[in-house]
């Protein structure tokens, strides 16, 4: 059985076209799955959407990515693991691309991504595939869509939940360094909502706070307004 986590916090005004994607997806493969909402801390109506498209709910109060993605691999019940942000699009092909990657042997991996939007400019298109040769080059999932076996997921601990940030980027070095880990040229399609909703200059403030202050400015939420502010 697949297991599609899905980490949520007032996700109400994205979260069904993303949880019936997963269901099309999943459906025309075919292979059995099933579909998880983790409720955290959510004021709007996350819950009963997902309900309503079908999906089993786990809550939580962390306001917190790593154990929200982690909650929903304990609630989980497959021995295969695929963890979808409330905004990204999966379609049946990438979807396929993921299961053929673990049934020849990779422990985990993810897939390129693409962003959708109204008024997505050529220029952040751009410096979104320049994004995606280094994911490849460097062998780290982005973090709306990361899949793994059970096995290794349990083997590595989870994501760290030291971080608030980045924990994309630790669990796909620790899954790479329990066994092979593959970027799907596959890709999926996620929301430019932080471009729309978060100013350039947002942007640069937290790239000089990361140069200035490492790694240390992700293991606090209070910094990552980007992930953590409203943005709608």
């Amino acid at each position: 059985m697949l297991s599609l986590i899905v980490p949520a916090h007032d996700e109400a005004a994205l979260l069904g076209p993303t949880l019936d994607a997963l269901r099309r997806a999943a459906s025309a493969l075919p292979i059995a799955h099933e579909l998880i909402v983790v409720d955290d801390a959510s004021t709007d109506a996350t819950a009963h959407i997902a309900h309503a498209h079908g999906a089993r709910v786990s809550r939580i109060a962390r306001r917190h990515i790593a154990a929200a993605r982690n909650a929903g691999a304990l609630a989980a019940r497959g021995e295969r693991l695929l963890f979808v942000d409330a905004d990204t699009h999966v379609d049946a092909a990438v979807l396929a691309a993921a299961m053929a990657a673990l049934d020849a042997g990779a422990v985990g991996g993810g897939a390129a991504v693409r962003l959708h939007g109204e008024r997505v400019r050529w220029l952040e298109r751009a410096c979104t595939r320049l994004l995606m040769v280094a994911f490849r080059w460097t062998t780290i999932a982005p973090g709306c869509f990361v899949f793994c076996t059970r096995a290794a997921f349990d083997a590595v601990g989870g994501f760290d939940e030291r971080w608030y940030a980045g924990e994309d980027v630790a669990m796909s070095r620790a899954l790479a360094a329990h066994g092979r880990f593959v970027i799907l040229r596959e890709s999926v399609l996620t929301s430019d909502r932080k471009l729309r909703t978060f100013s350039l200059l947002d942007h640069l403030r937290l790239a000089l706070r990361l140069l200035v202050r490492g790694r240390r400015v992700l293991r606090s939420r209070h910094a990552l307004g980007l992930w953590y502010a409203r943005r709608r």
